[in-house]
Formats: C-alpha cells, structure tokens, sequence
C-alpha cells in the first residue's frame, strides 16, 4: 500500500534553458512579493508544501516515479492553483493525470483524486526570516479511477503546519551559512472510511522538509562573489518527505523519497528539476524525476487574477 504521491533533468540542461529566457523574466526579484520574509525569498518547492499563501500555478509539473516495489511503473502530469482569498487566507485546488504500467499487464491512465487545502499565513517575521501557516487539506472521494489507479473511494482531511526559517540572521562571521534555509512540512490524515475492500485506511503522520543554499541570497545579500544570470537566481535544494502510519496493522511501515535538484525563480516565472531517490524499501526501487513550470501570478497579472479576492 502506498501513502504518499511521489512528485530529472540535469542542472546544465536546465541553465541552457535559463540562458535563452527573455531579459524581462530575469530581473531582480521583487521585495514585496510572495514568499518573501525580509530579504529571504522561499521559492515554491517541488515536493513539500509552501508556507505562504499566495497566488501560483504549477503547470504542468511532469514526475516519473521510481519503480513500485511490484515493478509497476507510473508517470504523473499535475497541475496546481494557488488562490488568496484575503492576503492572509488562500486556498489551492490540484489534480494530475497518471499513467501505469503495471509489470507484464496492460497500462492505465486517468486522473487521481482531487485535492483542495485551506490555508491561513499565521505570521511573517521579516528580520528574522521567518514564515508559518496552519492549513486544513482534503483529497475527495471517486475523483479518480478507483479500481484501476487505486485512486481513493473515501475522503480524507488532514490539518498541516508548515513552518520556513532563513539563516541571514547569522552574524557576519559565518557569512557562509547565511544562505542557507529549511522549511517543514507536518500533517496527519483522517480518512473518513476505516477499510475499503477489506484493507485498513489507517491514520498517517506525514512529515516533511526542503534544505535550500540560495545563490540568489549569497550574492545580493551576502557578498559579491561574481555570479550572473541564470545562476543568481538559482537555488539548490534537498527536499525529503516520508509517511508513517500509526494504526490498523500498517504502524511503522514508512515511505518516503529524498530529492536533490535545483530551482530557478525569475520574477515572473519559475523553473524546477529533481531527482527522487527511495528513502525505503517500501517505497520502491531505482530512482525516478520530477520537473515543473511554476507561474508567479500575482506577478504576471498584479491587477487582476494576482490579487486577493478580498483586501482588509
């Protein structure tokens, strides 16, 4: 039984994409915009959530997955909306398209389940590079093929916490570390069935975490060290995300994947590669890749779709 949703391409690949972008997506960030906590950038990361509330899509975002541990082989194309409703409450609505291949059987394809969270930004602490949400998050019942992509046939809700803390709060003296930041990710699901065609639904603690070294922060805000577009918006990152079931039989049986890679924010646009490596043996096997167009739009249409639907 699987319990998370798995989200490559090399970073000179992705820098000679970057190179050929018109001048006006590489200009300088913009210190007002989202995911910003003082001079820290949070970028939209690629398998853990983000937390900010903001106004996003993510379209597409391609993953081929590792192998299943039964030697299925499944490649997902997402898309997500990231929606403000006030500045400080926002909610996203996701759904991807799968592909199967199960070993020595036919494929499948259609859509997985339905997702939509609710966020609220429970602060935003500029000096000390800070950020935090709560959030109630939902996948829906019959969104999905049930049978033939094991889509789920109950709802499940799962209050999240994501927290995101930069390091340029340092002193001067470690000015090396000063680039550095992490945000986590923890949620816990209650699925609204117990079983389904006789095998337990337990309760999961999903827990998270992205380890960023921003380029974009060491050169304009830590020193001059000679970078130049595209790699001064670059930032590379470790993410990492397991499940651990708590209940029903399925206690202790974590998993989980570990993925390095790199992003690139300009500031209208954002780009993203990684690769996603097995963190358990129930996980999978081999390795697997994921990659995404991330679209910033309460910078591309500040007057209109990137604005809240309602201000204070």
């Amino acid at each position: 039984m699987t319990f998370v949703a798995f989200r490559s391409r090399g970073a000179g690949a992705l820098a000679a994409v970057l190179g050929a972008l018109p001048a006006c997506l590489v200009s300088a960030l913009p210190a007002l915009a989202h995911g910003f906590a003082g001079d820290r950038f949070f970028p939209a990361t690629l398998l853990t959530d983000d937390p900010f509330v903001a106004d996003e899509m993510s379209l597409p975002t391609v993953t081929r997955n590792p192998s299943g541990p039964d030697g299925s082989q499944q490649t997902d194309i997402g898309v997500d909306l990231a929606k403000r409703i006030t500045p400080d409450l926002g909610i996203t609505l996701s759904d991807h398209w799968t592909y199967l291949q199960p070993k020595g059987a036919p494929a499948v394809t259609g859509f997985g389940a339905f997702g939509a969270e609710l966020d609220y930004q429970l602060f935003i602490d500029g000096p000390h590079e800070a950020m935090g949400l709560v959030g109630l998050h939902s996948t829906f019942a019959h969104t999905g093929r049930v049978q033939a992509l094991g889509a789920p046939d109950f709802t499940t809700l799962s209050p999240v916490l994501d927290l995101g803390k930069g390091f340029g709060d340092l002193p001067n003296s470690v000015d090396w570390l000063r680039p550095f930041a992490i945000t986590s990710n923890f949620s816990f699901d209650f699925p609204t069935k117990t079983e389904s065609a006789g095998v337990p639904n337990p309760n999961v603690f999903n827990y998270g975490f992205a380890f960023e070294y921003s380029l974009e922060y060491l050169q304009h805000h830590v020193q001059d060290v000679g970078l130049s577009a595209p790699f001064d918006r670059m930032i590379p990152l470790v993410e990492a995300s397991f499940s651990t079931p708590v209940n029903r039989g399925l206690s202790g049986t974590t998993v989980g994947t570990v993925q390095p890679g790199v992003i690139w924010a300009g500031q209208h646009i954002q780009l993203g590669a990684e690769a996603i490596l097995p963190a358990t043996h129930d996980t999978g096997r081999g390795f697997g890749g994921i990659v995404q167009l991330h679209l910033y739009l309460d910078d591309l249409f500040p007057n209109s779709v990137g604005r809240p639907l309602f201000q204070y």
